[in-house]
């Protein structure tokens, strides 16, 4: 069987704290971390299964690094691969771009023939708009633990669950 990347930013302190639930609830030796900040397209290249960590930055954008790293993997065909997508984001200072850097992935993502798993129900939150959203659901894991930590374990137990089938894990 074949290990999940998980990039992420391994500066990012909250983003840890996520990911080693996700780990958790996936089972460690399923899983390799990926330092996003110093990501290749060698790295990428390594897996079929990816879980991106994209929390939302400022005003709806994606974090530096993914700026600084989306370019070395522009031109390459995402066919056969699939990608969840999870994000932190504060509903309420930001309402109107709530987890929009998951939107923006999820749509790179796509253009490119990948295809984008784990969407989750948008139901429980309160915001304005997402880039994020599609229909009722939103194309990967909404956290705010700004406004919802509680919720935080339930929502990564459950959508791990949804990967565990998406990425046919035992």
């Amino acid at each position: 069987m074949e290990k999940i990347g998980i990039f992420y930013s391994f500066r990012s302190v909250k983003t840890q704290q996520q990911v080693k639930k996700i780990k958790k609830a996936l089972g460690e030796k399923n899983c390799e971390d990926v330092d996003a900040d110093v990501a290749t397209l060698d790295d990428f290249k390594k897996y079929k299964n990816y879980i991106l960590a994209v929390p939302t930055w400022f005003d709806g954008e994606l974090p530096n690094y993914w700026d600084e790293y989306l370019p070395a993997i522009e031109d390459e065909s995402f066919k056969g691969k699939k990608f969840a997508i999870f994000g932190g984001g504060d509903q309420k200072n930001y309402p109107e771009n709530f987890i929009d850097g998951v939107g923006i992935m999820a749509e790179f993502i796509e253009e490119r023939n990948g295809k984008v798993v784990g969407f989750t129900s948008a139901d429980g939150y309160t915001y304005e708009s997402s880039r994020a959203q599609r229909g009722d659901k939103f194309v990967g894991l909404a956290i705010d633990i700004e406004n919802q930590a509680a919720l935080t374990d339930e929502r990564i137990k459950n959508w791990c669950t949804d990967l565990k089938k998406e990425f046919d894990l035992k």
